[in-house]
């Protein structure tokens, strides 16, 4: 019986054929924590007397969740990461750098790596046929410190991708129309494995955008295959020599196969207060907004920067509407520059912030007050995610911000 992309990943860490449901020790080739779960990961080392990484050259601590710190408590949790960056030799990646998943795919992960991460979101990764995944603080502290981690082999999902997508229809609604069909739980500890034409067609921003919102279908990994595209991209972030074929076997086993037809899908819209509460944008146009973001760790990169630029060039947001722009790392910011993307979003009467998280986790840059409505293209609506339990988040494409932030209310990016 052949392996799924997620087995052959794992088998080849942990020196044995694996199957799903096994417990397992495996190598990883990489970890990252974040200035939010940082902190515990290192105290928890300090505790064990075990102040050490096993692979420091692919270990990585990112301040961006706090970039720039906007309180002292926060500027303290900034110097216990930089403390033992200097004490172990491992990577710092900077206030300003950019987001820890964009930063893991543009400079670190490799096709067929195992990856681990102290934030749920390390799934973006798997965009490059890596299987990276989330774990908590403690978990990937010791990961760090003993180059190994345990694992639960997860079952598999096949989500078979057919047709093309039509004009004003991206990624981020193919992923929100998934997960509103399949429901926020519907792919709990399995693996989702993107194959077909549609999925090849994709491009490799697509893929870290769907790839990025897999756990919140509840999944533990979402894979692509490492294709000519794949290459194309490390090539582009000067790193061929990273590149590997990586696939499932043909005859792989499934425990259930997804088929969705691209040109199906139309402008998607994640409503308060869950993921998989979706309903198509058109439907939405009563929706009355405060503030609009474009940028995080989903919807960051210099392609989602370009499609809400097209959409604001020579036109003004709304007066009742803060539209806030946050590239996902140094490197989107400084194409943006380059581009003209920045003056764009300024002349709009945007607010252009540094690379990081901004707003998204609700602690700086963009928290809503009571009774705002935020539509944005991060991954998350919950209650409180964006600093308040009293604002709604609505979540949507780079095109359904844009249009929305154009006209005051949740607008179909078709209609402007």
């Amino acid at each position: 019986m052949g392996k799924t992309l997620s087995e052959k990943i794992i088998s080849s860490h942990c020196g044995k054929e694996v199957t799903p449901g096994e417990l397992v020790i495996a190598n990883i080739d990489g970890a990252l924590v974040q200035d939010g779960t940082g902190p515990l990961s290192v105290e928890e080392l300090r505790k064990a007397n075990m102040v050490m990484a096993a692979v420091p050259d692919r270990t990585v601590l990112f301040l961006d969740h706090a970039s720039p710190s906007p309180r002292k408590e926060l500027s303290n949790a900034h110097i216990i990461l930089r403390n033992f960056a200097r004490e172990t030799g491992v990577i710092l990646s900077e206030i300003g750098d950019g987001v820890c998943h964009q930063r893991i795919v543009e400079d670190y992960a490799r096709p067929g790596d195992l990856i681990v991460g102290a934030d749920s979101h390390t799934v973006t990764a798997g965009a490059l046929g890596a299987f990276a995944t989330g774990m908590g603080s403690s978990d990937v502290g010791f990961a760090m410190a003993l180059g190994k981690v345990w694992l639960k082999i997860p079952e598999a999902f096949r989500v078979e991708l057919t047709g093309s997508l039509s004009e004003a229809v991206y990624s981020k609604d193919v992923i929100l129309h998934l997960i509103g069909s399949i429901t926020a739980d519907g792919a709990t500890y399995n693996a989702l494995e993107f194959t077909g034409p549609g999925a090849t067609a994709l491009s490799m921003s697509d893929r870290m955008t769907i790839s990025n919102m897999a756990v919140e279908a509840g999944a533990k990994v979402g894979l692509f295959e490492s294709d000519d595209s794949t290459r194309e991209y490390l090539e582009e972030m000067s790193r061929g020599q990273d590149w590997k074929r990586m696939a499932p076997d043909p005859d792989a086993s499934y425990q259930r196969t997804i088929e969705l037809d691209l040109g199906t899908v139309e402008p998607t819209v994640s409503c308060p207060h869950t993921v998989d509460n979706t309903s198509p944008a058109s439907e939405l146009g009563e929706v009355e907004i405060d503030q609009a973001v474009v940028g995080t760790c989903t919807n960051g990169r210099i392609e989602d920067l370009r499609v809400a630029a097209s959409l604001l060039r020579r036109r003004k947001v709304s007066d009742q509407v803060r539209l806030l722009v946050v590239p996902a790392s140094r490197r989107v910011y400084l194409e943006a520059l380059r581009e003209g993307l920045l003056e764009t979003f300024v002349e709009s009467n945007g607010t252009v912030l540094p690379p990081g998280c901004g707003p998204c986790v609700g602690v700086h840059q963009g928290v809503l007050g009571d009774g705002e409505t935020c539509i944005s293209t991060q991954n998350r609506n919950f209650h409180g995610r964006m600093g308040n339990p009293k604002g709604s988040i609505y979540l949507g494409s780079p095109a359904t911000v844009a249009a929305s932030a154009l006209t005051g209310r949740i607008t179909d990016p078709r209609e402007v």
